[in-house]
């Protein structure tokens, strides 16, 4: 995580939780959508971004390069890290905060959700929890 000031917390890692919960206008076939068809997209989504360091492109503090099979990454306070390109994601996110992290999520269920079944929830929330009892979440409502 990046702050406001550029200062940047030490590299650690994350065992997250995500809860999705959508709603719908109506229900059809007395569902809001079935279970059976969202669990492997939310968990599709989730195994994208699982064994990997996940690194915020759209961070106006990082400075990133590639060097042949490496990411070159360089912080306001002058750190310089090089990690493999196969360990690491880069995610259209200004930061690597919880928040900003379900707001993907929940962007990245409603592109494949809309692609395979042409369906929008009317609300869509993603939870993500870092650790117990630590989570932010993300709403996203359409617009009628």
């Amino acid at each position: 995580m990046i702050f406001e000031n550029g200062t940047r917390e030490p590299l650690h890692g994350h065992n997250y939780r995500v809860q999705v919960k959508g709603e719908a206008p109506e229900l059809s076939g007395d569902m809001v959508f079935d279970f059976l068809d969202i669990k492997p997209i939310v968990r599709e989504v989730c195994d994208s971004l699982d064994h990997k360091l996940l690194i915020p492109k759209d961070n106006k503090f990082l400075k990133i390069y590639t060097e042949k099979k490496n990411y070159l990454i360089e912080t306001p306070d002058e750190s310089f890290f090089s990690i493999p390109m196969s360990d690491t994601l880069l995610l259209p996110i200004l930061n690597t905060s919880s928040e900003r992290i379900a707001m993907y999520i929940s962007d990245e269920i409603r592109k494949i959700i809309k692609s395979k079944f042409n369906y929008s929830f009317t609300c869509l929330e993603v939870e993500v929890e870092e650790t117990p009892g630590q989570s932010a979440v993300f709403l996203h409502r359409e617009q009628l």
